[in-house]
């Protein structure tokens, strides 16, 4: 089973909102920077990450399975939930290799421009710090290269 695709709303926000309602999921990696307003999403987008305490029955959401929410930063709006800016950068960063790095580029790009021209208010764990060194040369390329 598939869920609608985001080019059924006006918006990913609307979208995420509309599949994610009345269910036990927190919104992560790139669906989250997509609450966060940090990426705008693809067009006629169809995978949703999710933390979730089980998997479910729709293919085309990413499932990461936790046994709690406990310990995650984690941020709501209209009863939906998302991991927080730092939650979702140091999660990202410590599964680089099988992220959408496009959407973390991105990201990061747009808040490094939202904030003056710096990533001051992201904290990275120091595990993650060398993969954000390198993240984030690219992201502050980013906006100039296209």
């Amino acid at each position: 089973m598939v869920t609608l695709t985001s080019g059924c709303f006006r918006g990913n926000k609307l979208w995420l909102q509309s599949v994610t309602s009345g269910k036990d999921w927190v919104l992560c990696h790139t669906s989250a920077l997509e609450c966060l307003e940090l990426f705008a999403g693809y067009m006629n987008e169809k995978q949703i990450d999710v933390y979730a305490k089980e998997s479910g029955d729709y293919e085309n959401i990413n499932y990461r399975i936790v046994n709690s929410f406990d310990g995650l930063g984690i941020t709501s709006f209209r009863g939906m939930r998302y991991t927080s800016i730092n939650q979702t950068v140091n999660d990202m960063l410590a599964d680089f290799d099988n992220i959408d790095e496009q959407s973390l580029v991105e990201a990061l790009s747009t808040y490094y421009y939202r904030n003056g021209e710096s990533f001051d208010g992201i904290e990275i764990e120091p595990e993650n710090q060398d993969a954000f060194d390198s993240v984030s040369e690219w992201a502050i390329e980013y906006y100039n290269e296209g």
